[in-house]
């Protein structure tokens, strides 16, 4: 009897997901995920003024939620963060701070967007020196900004739809000033991935 209440049991539990590649490719750390900051009020007006919350563009409600939920589930999936870095701009600091859940952000003129630098070549190769950079073994590093900035160092357009708000760009660094593009989620794929 018991051991037919245990087969009936097995044949009840829900079969469990299998964990997407990316998964198990960022629980061994090695990358550098680059994520655009999380989604926007589009009725405020981005002045290109650093430090001046009321002119930029921040984080709607709905963006900050669904950074909450991004973290989480990074979290859940036990993708290994050390090194949190953020540009200033509102909008990518206050995402990078609901990614860190508490760790530091580095916030640094490194990943500034394009529109808040006179310097648009030093502002691509400072993002690009960060895309190169091997985070700690065993680890990776987040690293949150824009997607222009992104576009500038692929030296290739980034449509909306392809590299998303609250989207993860998954990087290779391939030292010594080297790096490859693995794969770009939407923040939809990263939610699914937990369920």
């Amino acid at each position: 009897m018991l051991r037919r209440s245990l087969a009936l049991l097995a044949l009840a539990a829900p079969a469990s997901a299998a964990v997407p590649d990316w998964v198990a490719e960022l629980r061994s750390g090695g990358f550098v995920l680059y994520m655009r900051h999380g989604v926007t009020d589009r009725s405020q007006v981005d002045t290109g003024r650093l430090g001046d919350r009321a002119g930029q563009r921040n984080l709607s409600l709905a963006g900050i939620r669904l950074a909450e939920q991004v973290s989480a589930t990074f979290a859940r999936l036990a993708i290994p963060i050390r090194a949190v870095r953020s540009s200033p701009v509102f909008r990518a600091s206050d995402t990078a701070t609901i990614m860190a859940r508490g760790m530091p952000v580095d916030v640094t003129m490194d990943l500034v967007a394009d529109d808040y630098t006179v310097d648009v070549a030093a502002a691509a190769a400072s993002l690009r020196r960060a895309l190169t950079a091997a985070p700690a073994a065993g680890t990776n590093t987040l690293l949150v900004g824009h997607i222009q900035k992104l576009a500038l160092v692929l030296g290739r357009p980034l449509s909306q739809q392809e590299f998303p708000e609250n989207g993860v760009a998954i990087v290779q660094p391939e030292p010594p000033d080297g790096f490859a593009l693995r794969r770009i989620l939407a923040p939809d794929v990263i939610l699914a991935a937990a369920t």
